[in-house]
């Protein structure tokens, strides 16, 4: 396998693939047209030496692909509404759902679990079990959540389109010409995916909320807010090893982020392969890099 610096996500009735700095978001609308639309990542130039800073990398990855996926989203979802207009979003009113987006999490996913584990410490006095189980809820929130949307019938198509995703980056990392015969038989489970990204970030929290320890409960929760960005940075490099490693440690620890991928992407049909094709050619040179780099 030859990894790729290709990384996508589903959207409403399509894909978008990002290589390097461009991005593409390729979208089959209701008269079975696929569309596609190609864009340069905004601050890319900006931003282009933090992304090469290991661990502080990560925390720019991470606004960017929520940025690129939100306005990815915006932009497949406008060929669904009555006006297309309305699908579109500026830069200031996507910060503002960049920062509502982040908010939402905190309080889901940190707040909440947090909250959760100080109802036991009377009954638990050991500072670490609480923290344990702290973790253990953020671990069962987020499962939880991510069960809970894949019975939605429009998820579900999602999921396939993350399918279809995965399964395009993988033919190519693998040497096969991307058609669709070779996309169908190659795999829907990838180690680079955001979804084992988000599912390292609550392992590797676990493991750092359990080495620092501090006695009042209020530091406690501003240590984990504060903490953020470190576990974001620390969490993307492993996803970065992962994408390129066999280690047996390595795949171990990724085989929890593969098995909740068997909830977040579904197999898709072949029209849907057909975009994940599209969206890729649009941003990345596949002829080029089988001939130069699998021979």
């Amino acid at each position: 396998m030859k990894e790729t610096k290709i990384g996508g996500q589903a959207v409403m009735e399509g894909i978008m693939m990002k290589n390097e700095d461009v991005y593409a978001v390729a979208v089959r609308k209701q008269d079975q047209e696929i569309v596609v639309d190609v864009s340069k990542c905004p601050g890319s130039d900006k931003n282009r030496s933090m992304k090469k800073l290991p661990f502080l990398r990560g925390v720019f990855q991470f606004v960017e692909s929520l940025t690129l996926g939100l306005r990815a989203l915006s932009y497949s979802a406008s060929f669904f509404e009555e006006e297309e207009a309305q699908g579109k979003s500026g830069d200031f009113s996507m910060g503002l759902t960049v920062a509502a987006s982040i908010a939402l999490a905190i309080a889901i996913f940190i707040a909440l679990p947090y909250g959760l584990s100080l109802l036991f410490q009377k009954v638990i006095p050991a500072q670490w079990a609480v923290t344990l189980l702290e973790g253990l809820f953020r671990l069962l929130i987020f499962v939880g959540y991510v069960s809970a949307i894949s019975l939605m019938p429009d998820i579900k198509r999602v999921y396939m389109y993350h399918g279809a995703e995965h399964k395009c980056i993988n033919c190519i990392e693998h040497g096969m010409e991307l058609n669709v015969e070779n996309v169908r038989k190659s795999s829907r489970l990838h180690k680079r995916c955001g979804t084992s990204f988000l599912l390292v970030v609550m392992l590797i929290s676990i493991l750092l909320f359990l080495l620092i320890q501090v006695p009042s409960p209020v530091l406690r929760f501003l240590l984990r807010l504060v903490l953020i960005p470190v576990i974001a940075g620390i969490s993307y490099e492993f996803i970065r090893l992962a994408g390129r490693s066999d280690n047996v440690l390595v795949n171990a620890f990724s085989a929890p982020g593969l098995l909740l991928q068997r909830l977040t992407t579904r197999e898709p049909k072949d029209d849907m392969i057909e975009v994940g094709i599209a969206a890729v050619e649009a941003v990345f040179d596949w002829r080029g890099h089988l001939k130069e780099r699998m021979g």
